[in-house]
């Protein structure tokens, strides 16, 4: 059995989200034009209460979809494993549109370089910013977040798991030996 190591408790993972939440609506100046992107499966749960901490400190809602990257990662071909397609949920045009992807984990890049890709099938944003609850490193592709909750700089043999509990018990990071 991997040991593991709570990071980030769920009052650590409200904090972030928060500061995050205000430091998009500062950056963007408002929520004109702004919308959020969550990518499965993390990022939909993270994007959901982002924009829940909006609404309560401007008072608007903003257009909130969902992202499945499946057919767009470069690695389709290469891995024996049988992906799993989710549906994408954007209901409405990315085109002008400031858009906040957000994802769970940053890692090699290569989920938000398909998230990329699949975003702009569906309009031409004015700008495409990147929030993430961790940043761990190891970039394989020129990425960078904008928004980041925590740098948690890890081996590649450790695995950081995100657990919100929409989909487990309680909310938290931990990390382990994989």
């Amino acid at each position: 059995m991997a040991k593991k190591k709570v990071v980030m408790d769920a009052e650590g993972i409200d904090r972030s989200l928060t500061r995050i939440t205000h430091e998009i609506l500062e950056r963007n100046k408002g929520t004109d034009d702004l919308v959020v992107i969550g990518i499965r499966t993390g990022g939909v749960c993270l994007a959901k209460r982002l924009r829940e901490k909006i609404l309560k400190i401007e008072g608007t809602e903003i257009p909130l979809g969902i992202l499945d990257t499946t057919l767009y990662r470069d690695d389709l071909m290469t891995t024996e494993k049988r992906p799993r397609l989710r549906k994408t949920d954007i209901p409405f045009s990315l085109d002008h549109k400031k858009v906040i992807l957000i994802d769970d984990v940053l890692f090699t890049g290569r989920t938000i370089r398909a998230a990329m890709d699949a975003l702009i099938d569906f309009g031409r944003p004015r700008l495409i910013q990147l929030a993430v609850l961790i940043d761990r490193g190891h970039r394989e592709l020129p990425i960078r977040a904008d928004f980041i909750g925590e740098s948690l700089p890890s081996a590649l043999w450790e695995e950081i798991s995100v657990n919100l509990k929409e989909q487990a018990e309680e909310d938290e990071v931990w990390i382990s030996e994989g």
